[in-house]
């Protein structure tokens, strides 16, 4: 059946979406991602800092690689060259056909520039020196949005680039694509329908194009009904669901699962700006009795959500910011197994699936992080979709599937930046070291080649600031419970998802930290968990053990179950306590482990709040001040290591 495309609202739609967001900031280049209503036309215009004084002026025609998704939704990446120093302030200005005149971004989005402001500035920082940051972000958690302080650090030293942070690390989870309050799914849908964004088909599936998934009974509360299950997989249904039917994708508020590519890219446009919240229908759809109660509830969350976005969008313009994905920007568990993998992406609609999710990470995450790198994935795979759709605004199918088969096959999510110190940025999702031994066994979050090519990445550098999405080194209780439950079978159970659950994975990356030509100085950086905390890390009887620290911030939005957190931190801080027998059994026997104790909280180890992350480096590129900024603006300051 073929249903009629639905006719984007012709008016009040802002120009800008959402953005710009500084996505990449060196001496040499400005790099802003921004999505527009309209194409875009104008110019911009670089400054030092507030000053009038122009530094360059560049047609956007000549700087932009642009790509239409919708009838009136584009997305852009604007890279412009600079020759810049380390310390200046970059002021830029977007002068912007808009009606019959050209606007600047004081009059096209003014709430994005602080008091007194003629237009966004940023900081050029070659030698970093503070940086933020922060991951597990989700819209409907019932807590306030701690990426809003960004916001705050920006505008205390908004004069002096020495007071600036030198970016924001957003380490995971930057969307839940998996977890989806019906409200917000209620938004998504008026913004697909607004924009125009394109229509999809897909094979195997009860409802098999995106028309039809919007009008199903089973659109609201009740998608794990429509995604496919592991009925024939027979190997996989078995290990982990017990014969049981169940669904492929393992997230337990799968009931909103987004599915489609104009699913995505409006939950993106939702996330990062407030530019469409006002015009949208909040209005309840056709619901169970059961589900009002929930819609209503997850409203009001995502209430305190819209406040926070003025500031985040704001601050999103003024500090370059990198990201990089972790499971919930595409589904929970995201191939955790070798057996997960072939039961997702042998099933052609839970491929398209996790497919739409890669390429909106792609489009709006991955594009501004090196757009060097994308550029062949952007070029010859990604642009071809978008320019195969007809006139009725539908993508060709073919097309679409080519496209996801390129994109699970891209191995080029991993990044670097030439700061000092460099800073290395890891994908531990896609380059998987998978068991060989059994499908049911969690696979090493990175094979020996992409381990290798770390490596080399590591040879004669003095300091590293290395991202890592999930800990290196975790505690080491849930740890054990992770490797109980994988003997058991039953990894997906517990997200057994940690560098120590593989062995081939764990010893490499040990390995490496052992090498005689390792830095002196590593600070990773780290999500995930839902909880924060920090070690240093050494290796015993070694003269030339590099100091290792590992921060962990987690989450932004979200939070660890309460009353269980507490329990495994007592727990541990008790099981495993220096001298422990049972520290023999773990990987990391080899390493030396002190930790940094949150000051203020009574000898608990484990921060479970909303926080942001802030790391200051001394001038041997060491973690010498780490700080949790809790999303009420009060700080928590993690002392000296013991033991």
């Amino acid at each position: 059946m073929t249903f009629a495309p639905v006719e984007p609202e012709p008016t009040n739609l802002p120009l800008i979406l959402a953005g710009p967001m500084v996505r990449r900031l060196q001496t040499d280049r400005l790099v802003l991602w921004l999505a527009t209503s309209a194409p875009l036309y104008g110019r911009i215009v670089l400054h030092p800092g507030t000053d009038e004084t122009v530094l360059d002026k560049l047609d956007l025609a000549t700087c932009t690689r642009s790509i239409r998704v919708g009838r009136q939704a584009w997305l852009h990446l604007i890279e412009v060259p600079l020759n810049a120093a380390d310390g200046d302030l970059i002021g830029y200005d977007l002068q912007l056909k808009a009606g019959s005149g050209t606007r600047p971004l004081s009059e096209l989005v003014p709430d994005l520039l602080y008091p007194g402001q003629p237009w966004p500035t940023v900081a050029v920082h070659t030698r970093l020196r503070q940086f933020l940051h922060g991951s597990c972000r989700k819209p409907h958690y019932a807590g306030d949005d701690a990426l809003a302080q960004v916001d705050r650090r920006i505008e205390g030293g908004l004069t002096e680039a020495e007071a600036r942070p030198s970016l924001l690390m957003l380490t995971g989870d930057q969307i839940y694509a998996d977890d989806v309050a019906g409200p917000m799914l209620r938004l998504i849908h008026d913004v697909i329908r607004r924009l125009g964004l394109y229509d999809e088909r897909w094979q195997e599936a009860e409802t098999n194009d995106s028309q039809g998934l919007f009008v199903s009974a089973f659109t609201y509360y009740h998608r794990e009904s429509l995604l496919p299950s592991t009925r024939e997989n027979r190997l996989l249904q078995d290990l982990f669901f017990g014969g049981v039917r169940k669904p492929i994708f393992t997230a337990v508020s799968a009931r909103n699962h987004l599915i489609t590519l104009s699913e995505m890219l409006a939950m993106y446009l939702l996330v990062w700006s407030p530019q469409l919240w006002p015009l949208l229908d909040r209005t309840a759809p056709r619901l169970e009795d059961r589900d009002k109660a929930e819609y209503e509830r997850e409203l009001g969350n995502l209430a305190g959500f819209e406040r926070s976005l003025p500031a985040i969008h704001r601050a999103l313009a003024h500090v370059p910011v990198y990201m990089i994905f972790d499971d919930h920007d595409i589904t929970d568990d995201w191939n955790l197994t070798r057996g997960w993998e072939e039961a997702a992406y042998g099933h052609p609609f839970s491929r398209r699936i996790i497919g739409n999710a890669l390429l909106a990470y792609g489009l709006c995450q991955g594009w501004g992080n090196d757009p060097e790198r994308l550029k062949p994935l952007l070029t010859e795979t990604i642009a071809p979709l978008f320019e195969s759709a007809s006139e009725d605004g539908e993508l060709n199918e073919a097309v679409h599937d080519r496209t996801i088969d390129a994109l699970l096959d891209w191995e080029e999510w991993h990044y670097r930046l030439p700061t000092d110190p460099k800073w290395l940025v890891l994908d531990t999702r896609t380059r998987r070291w998978r068991s060989e031994s059994s499908p049911g066994k969690p696979s090493g979050l990175m094979d020996w080649e992409a381990l290798t090519e770390l490596q080399q990445d590591l040879i004669h550098e003095r300091a590293v600031i290395m991202v890592s999405a999930a800990p290196v080194f975790g505690v080491k209780l849930i740890e054990t419970v992770q490797r109980v439950f994988t003997f058991l079978g039953k990894a997906l159970m517990v997200d057994a998802e940690n560098w120590m659950a593989h062995p081939g994975a764990a010893n490499v990356m040990l390995n490496i930290f052992q090498h005689a030509r390792t830095p002196k100085h590593f600070t990773i950086l780290s999500g995930d968990v839902h909880y924060s905390f920090v070690y240093d890390v050494g290796i015993k009887h070694s003269k030339s053990s590099p100091e290792i620290t590992q921060i962990t911030c987690s989450g932004l939005r979200n939070t660890f179950p309460e009353k269980l957190l507490p329990r495994f931190d007592r727990l541990d801080r008790w099981l495993f306590r220096p001298g422990s027998p049972l520290n023999w059994f773990t990987k990391r026997r080899r390493m030396t482990i002190r930790k940094r104790y949150p000051e203020g909280m009574g000898g608990r180890l484990l921060v479970n709040q909303c926080s942001l992350g802030y790391v200051a480096l001394d001038d041997e590129g060491r973690s010498a001040d780490v700080r949790l900024i809790l999303s009420n603006g009060e700080e928590i300051r993690f002392g000296a290591p013991h033991e």
